[in-house]
């Protein structure tokens, strides 16, 4: 069978949710065709999905490996490496992939929430505002900035991420909530 027919019908097995079918279709793939990288990039995602997290790491390493300028394999590497509490590689992974893709709002997305986990508030809310302005109506952007300026004791501005978020997904339950934690915070700030 055709190469990119097989690697087509991966694909599709992959947004229907067949993942044993998706990652056969790869390995099949990959047994001819050990460098290619969108079969090691495809595979790791599947593997991601099956939750096979160090296997899914390797695929992404091997994408990467035979295409350096994989964006989207350093993003998901990035996502994979995280998940494995390897927070410092997953940085470097999405700073690539934003130094490959300086509009990847994504990666500047996930970025900060790295850069958070490390304390680095100030870092993760320039990442975060990068996201927004590579795409206006990323509401989970302007949630995790919220978050961030909270943190910084800034509560006007985070209400208004907050609110921001919600006005391009009204039922965004997260940003409800942490508004009205904000809210009775600001109401107790006006109190003292």
């Amino acid at each position: 069978m055709e190469l990119n027919k097989i690697l087509q019908q991966g694909i599709t097995a992959l947004k229907e949710g067949k993942f044993q079918e998706a990652e056969r279709l790869y390995c099949e793939i990959l047994q001819t065709h050990p460098t290619h990288p969108y079969a090691n990039h495809n595979l790791g995602i599947t593997l991601y999905t099956l939750g096979r997290l160090k296997e899914a790491e390797t695929s992404f390493k091997k994408s990467i490996e035979f295409k350096p300028d994989y964006a989207e394999a350093y993003y998901n590497l990035g996502i994979t490496l995280r998940k494995l509490h390897k927070l410092e590689e997953a940085e470097t992974n999405y700073k690539k992939a934003i130094e490959l893709k300086p509009d990847y709002f994504e990666a500047h997305n996930n970025l900060g929430i790295t850069q958070e986990k490390f304390g680095r508030y100030d870092e993760a809310e320039t990442s975060y505002k990068k996201a927004i302005e590579y795409k206006p109506e990323f509401e989970v952007a302007y949630y995790n900035l919220g978050i961030v300026l909270e943190k910084l004791g800034r509560y006007d501005e985070s209400e208004t991420n907050y609110k921001k978020a919600i006005e391009y997904k009204p039922d965004y339950f997260e940003a409800h909530n942490n508004l009205n934690i904000v809210l009775r915070q600001n109401k107790l700030l006006l109190k003292i």
